[in-house]
């Protein structure tokens, strides 16, 4: 079943997010090895394709067997051990198109 995980970063944690992106990216390269992810990225603070544009939180909807494997997923990503969230919110997620 499909969830998405919706990830919302403490105020001024950029220099956090930075620190820890390529575990965090490693993590999620998992989940792409295993077909089990649709998409994920990063959620700029204002309407923006610049990389530069800060980010204040990431999305992530993938396949996992129930909510429980998509919590324990979430808490262990690097991002979410190393504090950087302020709230992360999963739900289930149905794709209709394409």
């Amino acid at each position: 079943m499909l969830f998405y995980i919706l990830c919302t970063d403490k105020p001024d944690h950029h220099d956090l997010r930075a620190a820890t992106r390529s575990d965090h990216l490693a993590y999620i390269e998992q989940l792409v090895a295993q077909g089990r992810l649709i998409t994920a990225g990063p959620i700029p603070s204002q309407p923006s394709n610049d990389p530069t544009v800060p980010v204040e939180g990431s999305l992530i909807i993938a396949e996992f067997t129930n909510a429980t494997e998509a919590q324990h997923w979430a808490e262990n990503d690097p991002y979410a051990r190393a504090g950087l969230f302020e709230s992360v919110s999963i739900k289930p997620y149905r794709k209709v198109l394409p």
